[in-house]
């Protein structure tokens, strides 16, 4: 079989396929695995009774079999329109305007597949090869005189997920951090990110307008890094001052499923675009992704809906509208999400500090998502050796290098020092998982 560029780009190995790989191996290993890699969410017992209650609703809503208009029947006999299920957008517009006074309307938002659908959407949207606005209309030669524009990541390390949804090529811009140390909970052996602004604004890049838009994850992934509010302010300005989109990917954070332990508001312009999802607050089988823009940004996404999927699956919308209506998504994210990673990263920090506290491990400080962030300084190898070396024993975590999607780090060793380490797990599979990352990381470090 001959593949076209298009089909040889993606059949290359990546750290999500590997990641997904790696995942769905384990889900149906034979062996016990302590699954500490992957980005599953949690099973948390109050937010499952909930989705099963609501999901059991539907099916009462009139008879399945002979009502055709009820709640079950439209969400899986028919197909929305490419801009994804009417009632859940609307209940959306609802949400967001009685929380946030945003004034949106239903054409301010848009539903996709998953926050990875919609990535690849915006990535593509807003990176590759752009006519150049100064060629005149009717120019006949606009293709060979085109501009590449990159996705500009204002703090790397990044989700291991953007790295190769573009269509052709990369189109990243990344600037790596000032990494600060710093104490958490009144311990040391932590060290924060944060964005070097003076790097950023000096990029010729940026001058010169080959940045398309700027994007961050707030909390990120892989660090569970929340950029401050005087920092999504700063990147806000800039992307505004030269004219590109502010993307920000919410899918561990405001307002659902909320897993931010810090203090910090959320914020919408029509210079924004924002991305959520209900895969982290427990429903990442249903592919729902959410994207709040101006009209212009829902039109495009909603015609490539069209073209790549139809209209966007509505099963998701069915179980989250009324849940949104009644602010229960968010109740649940407040009052039962947050507060189970919350003392999730506690346990973990503390069996961690127990295995490696002699050892030259630093944790980035906890401050979102559901992940740790670890960094064993000067390791004798790289955590990509580390990672085969885990996985022939039986526990999973991904490897740092992943994650800096345009950065060469060919000569950036603190980016082979890193993993990502899921806290989802229970505590059982924490306590082995840990153990045998402590094992094998003293050994290494004691030459055995």
């Amino acid at each position: 079989m001959k593949f076209s560029k298009f089909g040889q780009k993606f059949i290359q190995p990546t750290g999500i396929s590997q990641l997904m790989d790696d995942l769905g191996d384990a889900l149906k290993s034979d062996e016990p695995v302590n699954m500490l890699g992957g980005g599953n969410p949690a099973r948390i017992d109050a937010v499952n009774e909930l989705f099963l209650e609501t999901y059991q609703a539907l099916g009462n809503d009139g008879s399945f079999h002979n009502e055709i208009n009820s709640t079950a029947t439209s969400s899986m006999a028919n197909y929305s329109n490419p801009q994804g299920d009417a009632a859940f957008i609307d209940a959306l517009v609802g949400f967001f305007n009685r929380h946030y006074d945003w004034n949106l309307t239903s054409e301010n938002i848009a539903l996709t597949n998953g926050s990875q659908n919609a990535f690849f959407y915006l990535f593509n949207l807003f990176g590759g090869a752009f006519v150049d606005d100064a060629l005149d209309e009717s120019s006949q030669d606009k293709d060979s005189q085109s501009v590449d524009k990159s996705i500009l990541l204002p703090l790397a390390p990044e989700y291991i997920g953007y790295s190769d949804v573009h269509v052709e090529g990369q189109h990243f811009m990344a600037v790596l951090p000032h990494i600060d140390e710093v104490a958490h909970d009144g311990e040391e052996g932590f060290f924060k990110y944060r964005v070097d602004f003076e790097a950023l604004e000096n990029l010729p890049e940026l001058k010169e307008g080959r940045i398309g838009a700027i994007c961050c994850s707030r909390p990120t992934n892989p660090t569970g890094n929340v950029l401050t509010d005087e920092e999504m302010a700063h990147l806000a300005e800039i992307a505004k001052r030269y004219e590109v989109p502010l993307i920000i990917d919410n899918a561990y954070g405001m307002p659902f499923p909320n897993i931010i332990y810090s203090d910090v508001t959320l914020n919408w312009d029509y210079n924004t675009i924002l991305c959520f999802s209900l895969s982290k607050i427990g429903l990442p089988g249903v592919r729902t992704g959410i994207i709040v823009a101006a009209p212009e940004v829902i039109e495009a996404v909603s015609a490539m809906n069209a073209v790549v999927n139809l209209s966007p699956t509505r099963f998701g919308a069915s179980i989250a509208t009324p849940l949104v209506n009644n602010d229960a998504i968010k109740d649940l994210s407040d009052n039962d999400i947050r507060p189970f990673y919350q003392q999730q990263a506690k346990t973990a920090v503390a069996l961690l500090k127990n295995e490696l506290g002699d050892y030259p491990l630093s944790i980035h400080k906890p401050e979102g998502a559901i992940f740790l962030w670890l960094w064993f300084k000067d390791l004798p190898i790289s955590t990509s050796e580390l990672y085969e070396i885990l996985k022939e024993k039986g526990t999973l975590i991904v490897p740092s290098e992943y994650f800096f999607p345009g950065v060469d780090v060919s000569d950036y060793r603190h980016a082979h020092e890193c993993i990502r380490m899921s806290i989802a797990a229970d505590e059982d599979t924490l306590e082995k998982g840990i153990a045998v990352i402590g094992e094998v990381v003293r050994g290494l470090y004691d030459g055995e």
